[in-house]
C-alpha cells in the first residue's frame, strides 16, 4: 500500500471494528477522568496544572484534553469514545509512518495490525484510556521529530521532538521510556553508539523522563493507595512477577484470545521453584538474541529480534513490578499496560511478513495478511460489546475470571443499587472467598441484608467489617443504623460517635446521629448534628426536613418554618438528596 490508502484504511478499519464501543456508556472510573465540576473553569484548569490531586493521577496534558473536551460537548459519551478512535488511528498510521522511516518492510500492515489488535480494545473503549492513545500519538510524533534531527541536525527539530515527548509524558509516564527506546533503534540502524551524536543529545531526555516516572510512582503512592503490606514484595518476588509478566505480554500479543478487563492475581512465592522458570527464561531469550545480534555478519536484520525485545521490555517496565501500581491489589497484569510496548512485538511480525512478500510471487502473502487483519478486527469487534456499560463490563468479567475478587465485589455494588440483594450476596461472598479481609464488601454485604428487612443479619456483617478495619466509618455508620432499627439506641449513639470521629464532613452520619440522638430525648444535641449536616451538605432534602421538625419541637416556630420553606424548594428543583 502507498499514498493515502493506507491512512484511509487504518482510519476505516478501525471505525469498523470498534463500532460496538462507540454505544459505550461512561464505566468504572471514567468519572475521575472526565472533568469534574470543581475543575471545568479557567481556575480549575490552572489546578490541573498546579495542583497535585486535584485530577486522580498527575497527567497534565491528558487533563487538559479531556477539560476541552468537556468544554466541547459536556457529558454527551459519543465524542470521547470518537475521539479515542481518531487518537488510536492516528497513533497506527504514525506507527506505520516511522517504520517506513527506518525502512522496515511491512510497515503499513504494521500499522493495521497495531489499529486492529484486541490487546488494544481496553485502551480503546474505555474512555479512561485516552491516557494511552493521546500519550502514543504524541510519542510517535515526538519519535519522528527526532529521528529527523539525527539526519539533519537542527535545533528547531530537536525542541519540537523534546516538547512532544515532555507533553507524551504528561498525558501518561510510560512515554518516559522514549530516550531509552530511541538508543534502541540508534544501535539497532548502526550496530554501536556514539556517546557525542547518539547518547549526548538524549541526556536531558532521559533525566525528565526518569523524574517523571519518580513522580507518578510518589503519586501513585501517595495520593492513589499503592502502598502498605499488600504491596510489600522482596526484590526477588518483583523478579518472579516481571518475569512471569512479560511471557504473559507476549503470550496476549501473538495469540490475543481469553482476554479480561482483570485478569487472575498470581500468588507470588519465592520458595516455589517453577516460578523461577519464567525469569530465567526471559533471560535466556535475551543471552540468545543477543549473540545473533554480535555474531551474525548479517547486520542490523539480525539487530533486529533483540532491539524488538528490548522495546518490548522496556516499554513494559513501569509496569512489570519494580514500581508499585495500586491495581496489582488485583493483578499484576493489563492489556492496557502493554498498549505501547505491543509495538515491539508488531514490528518484527510485519517485517517478516515484508521480507515474505519480497521474496514470493503470488498473492499468497497478500491473502494471509487479509486474513489475519479480518480475524483480528473480528476479535477486537466481539471485545469492543463488553465495554458497552459498566454492568456488561462487569457480568463478562467475572464470566472469565469467577475468582476475581474486585470484579465480584463492583458487580455486587450494582446489582445491589437496581434492587436485587440476593443476587448481590452471592458476589460479596465470592469476593470475600477470595479476598477474606476485604471490610468494604462485609459492608456491602450487610447493606444487602439490610434491603432485605434482615437486621440481626447486617448488623453482624457490619461488625465483621469492624473486626477487620476498625477504622471504618461506613461500617459504624451502618452499624448504627442497623442498632437504631432494632431498638438498641444507645449501641446505636455510641457507633454514630466512632463514625463522626473518623470522618467528621459526612452529612449522612451527621442526620443519623441526629435523629438518634433525638430519639434519646437528647433534642439540642439533635438539632446540632443536623444543622452541621445541612451545612455540610446544603441540599440535603432529609436532614433539612428533620432540623425542621426538630426546631419545631423545640419551641424555635421561625427557624423550623425556614428549614421548611428550603424543603419545598429543594423538592421543586428535582429528586431529594440524602438517603
Amino acid at each position: 500500500m502507498s499514498g493515502y490508502w493506507p491512512v484511509a484504511f487504518i482510519f476505516a478499519a478501525t471505525l469498523a471494528a470498534y463500532g460496538p464501543a462507540l454505544h459505550g456508556l461512561f464505566i468504572w472510573n471514567d468519572s475521575d477522568y472526565i472533568t469534574a465540576s470543581g475543575l471545568r473553569s479557567l481556575q480549575g484548569l490552572w489546578r490541573i496544572w498546579f495542583q497535585v490531586g486535584a485530577t486522580q493521577q498527575y497527567y497534565p496534558v491528558l487533563h487538559s484534553l479531556f477539560w476541552l473536551e468537556h468544554r466541547l460537548w459536556a457529558e454527551s459519551v459519543v465524542p470521547y469514545h470518537l475521539a479515542n478512535l481518531f487518537l488510536h488511528a492516528t497513533a497506527a498510521c504514525l506507527f506505520g509512518v516511522a517504520l517506513r522511516r527506518l525502512a522496515v518492510p511491512g510497515a503499513w500492515l504494521a500499522g493495521a495490525i497495531f489499529a486492529l489488535h484486541p490487546v488494544c480494545v481496553e485502551s480503546v473503549a474505555w474512555i479512561t484510556e485516552q491516557k494511552n492513545t493521546l500519550s502514543t500519538v504524541l510519542y510517535l510524533g515526538s519519535a519522528l521529530a527526532y529521528l529527523r534531527f539525527d539526519q539533519e541536525r537542527r535545533g528547531r527539530q530537536y525542541l519540537l521532538a523534546f516538547g512532544l515527548f515532555a507533553a507524551a509524558a504528561l498525558s501518561k509516564s510510560v512515554a518516559a521510556t522514549l530516550p531509552a527506546a530511541l538508543l534502541v533503534v540508534l544501535w539497532w540502524q548502526r550496530g554501536r553508539l556514539s556517546w557525542r551524536r547518539d547518547i549526548a543529545p538524549l541526556l536531558p531526555w532521559l533525566a525528565f523522563g526518569a523524574g517523571v516516572g519518580l513522580f507518578t510512582a510518589w503519586v501513585e503512592r501517595r495520593y492513589i493507595g499503592a502502598s502498605g503490606a499488600q504491596f510489600t514484595l522482596s526484590f526477588t518476588e518483583r523478579c518472579l512477577v516481571a518475569g512471569r509478566a512479560v511471557w504473559f505480554y507476549l503470550g496476549k500479543a501473538l495469540w490475543p484470545v481469553d482476554l479480561m478487563f482483570i485478569y487472575p492475581r498470581w500468588i507470588v512465592n519465592a520458595a516455589a521453584g517453577w516460578q523461577y522458570l519464567f525469569p530465567a527464561s526471559a533471560l535466556a531469550l535475551v543471552a540468545v538474541l543477543a549473540l545473533l545480534a554480535v555474531r551474525s555478519p548479517v547486520g542490523r536484520r539480525n539487530r533486529g529480534p533483540l532491539a524488538a525485545l528490548l522495546f518490548f521490555v522496556g516499554s513494559l517496565f513501569p509496569t512489570l513490578g519494580f514500581l508499585n501500581v495500586y491495581a496489582f491489589l488485583f493483578s499484576f497484569v493489563a492489556d492496557h499496560w502493554q498498549y505501547l510496548a505491543i509495538l515491539g512485538i508488531i514490528a518484527p511480525v510485519a517485517a517478516a511478513w515484508g521480507n515474505w512478500t519480497e521474496a514470493t510471487k503470488g498473492p499468497l502473502p497478500s491473502l494471509v495478511a487479509a486474513a489475519a487483519l479480518l480475524l483480528l478486527g473480528i476479535q477486537t469487534w466481539r471485545e469492543s460489546r463488553m465495554y458497552r456499560d459498566i454492568e456488561t463490563l462487569f457480568r463478562t468479567t467475572v464470566e472469565r475470571n469467577p475468582t476475581g475478587w474486585m470484579a465480584n465485589y463492583n458487580l455486587g455494588v450494582l446489582v445491589a443499587e437496581q434492587g436485587h440483594p440476593e443476587e448481590a450476596i452471592g458476589y460479596f461472598e465470592a469476593t470475600l472467598k477470595a479476598k477474606p479481609e476485604y471490610s468494604d464488601a462485609e459492608v456491602n454485604w450487610g447493606n444487602a441484608l439490610m434491603q432485605k428487612g434482615d437486621l440481626p443479619g447486617a448488623a453482624a456483617h457490619y461488625q465483621a467489617s469492624l473486626q477487620i478495619s476498625p477504622d471504618n466509618y461506613e461500617a459504624h455508620d451502618h452499624l448504627g443504623i442497623a442498632l437504631a432499627r432494632l431498638g438498641r439506641q444507645q449501641e446505636a449513639l455510641i457507633q454514630y460517635e466512632e463514625s463522626i470521629q473518623l470522618r467528621p464532613r459526612i452529612a449522612e452520619t451527621r442526620s443519623n446521629f441526629g435523629v438518634a440522638l433525638a430519639r434519646a430525648g437528647r433534642l439540642p444535641e439533635a438539632i446540632a448534628q443536623l444543622q452541621e449536616a445541612v451545612r455540610l451538605k446544603p441540599d440535603f432534602t432529609a436532614a433539612h426536613k428533620n432540623l425542621g421538625i426538630l426546631l419545631r419541637n423545640a419551641g424555635r416556630t421561625e427557624e423550623a418554618e425556614a428549614q421548611f420553606q428550603i424543603v419545598s424548594q429543594l423538592q421543586a428543583s428535582g429528586p431529594p438528596a440524602g438517603r
